[in-house]
């Protein structure tokens, strides 16, 4: 009655009527909110289910469409092992998710949390799902002051302990929108919570200021240079980068390392170069970065030692990961 709609849950007349939630759409959607939002998450989840409706689609999907299709969403490993994942799927279970925790967990990019919401969402499995939402509604139901993320296993087993047997996946949702809902990180409505009479938090008085979490490092700052090279038949000279480390697998502008100091140049090939007079600045997980832009009109016969020519009609700045598509737009309008 007060669930939250969202494009891959299924109503509660669905539910009446016999149909069960699709383990794909459950597991794609676990797969993109992955410390991202779920208002960030609609968008690229309706996008990729039109596309790629069945698992069977995904797995047989070229890698650079589902990476173009996931750029800006970010955590770019997880497009990776949405593809590496369908492709198991298909290979090893002949396109049917598995419906226990255990094998859900040796499929790729399926972690303790999301084996446990597949198998609790998608299958009633009576399984202990915890997230970010769950941790706070279980640390001021419990009023646990022990910081994240050392209190991780405590507040675990404290959801353990009332989770049920049966519709275990409505159970999951239900806390789930709670926390997001009522039981928010800031102001909490607790006087409509209907688990205000057992919170010890809330009885206490200390449930605004959980959970506690231990203090972040500051963030590093690195510094890179990006070359952005566009041949005088308007194609662009762009590369895909390896498939480990930061945006791996994305397509992107050649460029040099980032790192503390500052940057070496790494130019593609040749050319008179033009530094642009603003930079481009992001900040990933674990660090900020700078970004030098530089740009040059290249011959049509030149021969970058890196990187490779996309045609201006084929080349689409959706496909590039946000840093990117900011150095292109600075350098569109610089």
């Amino acid at each position: 009655m007060h669930a939250r709609e969202m494009p891959w849950r299924i109503g509660p007349g669905d539910r009446r009527a016999g149909q069960r939630p699709d383990p794909y759409r459950i597991w794609m959607s676990e797969i993109m909110l992955q410390q991202t939002t779920v208002a960030a998450v609609k968008d690229y989840f309706e996008r990729f289910t039109r596309r790629w409706p069945t698992v069977q689609d995904l797995a047989g999907a070229e890698d650079a469409a589902v990476m173009g299709e996931w750029a800006g969403l970010g955590y770019y490993a997880r497009a990776r092992n949405l593809l590496k994942c369908a492709r198991a799927v298909v290979r090893d279970h002949n396109g049917i998710f598995p419906d226990t925790y255990d094998v859900l967990l040796t499929l790729p990019g399926v972690g303790p949390y999301t084996a446990a919401a597949i198998s609790a969402i998608a299958f009633d499995r009576p399984e202990t799902v915890l997230d970010g939402n769950v941790e706070r509604v279980m640390a001021r139901l419990h009023d646990i002051h022990a910081p994240l993320p050392a209190s991780k296993p405590q507040l675990k087993a404290r959801a353990a302990e009332v989770t049920p047997s049966l519709r275990a996946g409505d159970y999951a949702q239900a806390v789930m929108d709670l926390g997001a809902t009522i039981c928010t990180p800031r102001n909490p409505a607790c006087g409509i919570c209907p688990w205000r009479e057992p919170c010890a938090a809330r009885q206490a008085g200390t449930a605004p200021e959980l959970p506690k979490k231990t203090p972040k490092k500051a963030k590093p700052t690195r510094f890179g240079i990006v070359y952005l090279g566009q041949r005088s038949d308007g194609a662009w000279l762009v590369e895909t980068r390896p498939d480990s480390g930061l945006l791996g697998g994305m397509m992107g502008w050649p460029g040099s390392d980032w790192h503390e100091g500052p940057p070496d140049e790494a130019p593609p090939c040749p050319a008179d170069w033009h530094t642009l007079g603003e930079e481009v600045r992001h900040t990933f997980t674990h660090f900020h970065l700078i970004l030098t832009v530089k740009t040059a009109t290249l011959p049509a016969q030149s021969q970058p030692e890196r990187g490779f020519w996309i045609d201006k009609h084929a080349f689409r700045p959706s496909d590039l990961p946000t840093v990117m598509r900011k150095a292109f737009t600075l350098a569109r309008n610089p």
